[in-house]
């Protein structure tokens, strides 16, 4: 058996690399748009994310970070292990996709990591149906939501400039784009980052540094750092298909897909939803596309995105139950 204040560093730990490869892998979905239209280089709109990250994790309140470390799965029947086992399984999914230029959801692995490993330790009384009632939500705010607003905003953007010229709508646009792209990133931290600090309380709680789940502001400012640290070492392919390869995006489309995007998520983040930026961000950019021509959207790319959405719960959910399963018995 391995000594507990051993198994709580191994534990923490896993938990920020996990929260590094988020910020690596699925924070340069935030401005992915913004360095597609060439409103800012990718070195500047990195900064951006990294410091608007921060700042969404500690201003918007902590209420996904509790849906996360308390009602997914039972705080009170779980073990260490089923964090290390939950983290291992975003690391090494998210890496694998990254390697292939495949934007995925860290939110939906951590959900599915956590209840595979609860599963493999605890059994089916491991999971809190109130939690996961918010994830489904989480699905829908993502996908529909994102599509749909991206396709109302582009809409009405249409209307209101269709007398306006080329070079005005570019101009204007392109100054609008970096607020766009601050809105979003700020987002992202309000959602993603608070997911990982959920995680982090949890693994003190049970490895009894604390008494009772609330998150110390020493945790949101450790893990929305090493988010920074993450999404500051960039992610070129993820911004490359995103950003280049659903659609074509001009900095008005950015706009539309940017604030589309940021808006589904705050309103999560508003209720404790958990949701994916990724999905967020890349069905308001196919909303965007649509609202040109349905063509306008490059179908086969959105597909094999889709298709890694929709695998990425079972094959977290067993790497979870694999990675937990070997820990039990090492352990």
């Amino acid at each position: 058996m391995a000594d507990g204040g051993f198994l709580l560093t191994i534990a923490l730990l896993s938990v920020l690399a996990a929260e590094f490869v988020n910020g690596w892998t699925d924070a340069p979905n935030a401005i992915a748009t913004v360095v597609s239209t060439r409103v800012l280089p990718a070195s500047v709109a990195v900064i951006m994310a990294a410091v608007l990250n921060i700042a969404g994790a500690l201003v918007t309140g902590t209420a996904v970070a509790a849906t996360i470390g308390k009602d997914i799965v039972n705080p009170e029947i779980v073990d260490l292990s089923v964090i290390v086992a939950a983290m291992l399984t975003i690391v090494i999914w998210s890496t694998v996709a990254w390697f292939y230029g495949i934007p995925t959801s860290e939110s939906h692995e951590l959900v599915a990591g956590l209840t595979g490993a609860g599963l493999a330790v605890a059994g089916p009384s491991v999971l809190i149906w109130a939690g996961w009632q918010k994830v489904l939500i989480g699905l829908g705010f993502s996908t529909l939501l994102g599509f749909s607003f991206g396709v109302i905003i582009m809409t009405i953007l249409y209307w209101i400039l269709r007398r306006a010229s080329l070079s005005f709508i570019h101009g204007t646009f392109s100054r609008l784009q970096i607020a766009s792209a601050a809105f979003m990133a700020f987002s992202h931290g309000s959602n993603d980052g608070q997911k990982f600090m959920g995680v982090f309380t949890l693994a003190l709680v049970l490895g009894g540094k604390m008494t009772d789940f609330t998150i110390p502001v020493w945790v949101m400012l450790l893990c929305g750092g090493v988010m920074a640290v993450g999404t500051a070492f960039g992610g070129w392919r993820i911004i490359r298909t995103v950003g280049f390869k659903i659609t074509k995006l001009e900095p008005v489309n950015g706009f539309a897909a940017e604030t589309s995007g940021a808006l589904a998520i705050l309103l999560a983040s508003r209720f404790g939803i958990p949701l994916s930026t990724t999905h967020c961000i890349g069905t308001s950019i196919m909303g965007v596309g649509a609202t040109r021509r349905f063509s306008a959207v490059r179908w086969g790319v959105a597909r094999s995105i889709v298709l890694t959405w929709i695998v990425t719960f079972p094959a977290c959910a067993a790497l979870g139950w694999i990675i937990a399963s070997i820990l039990k018995i090492a352990l």
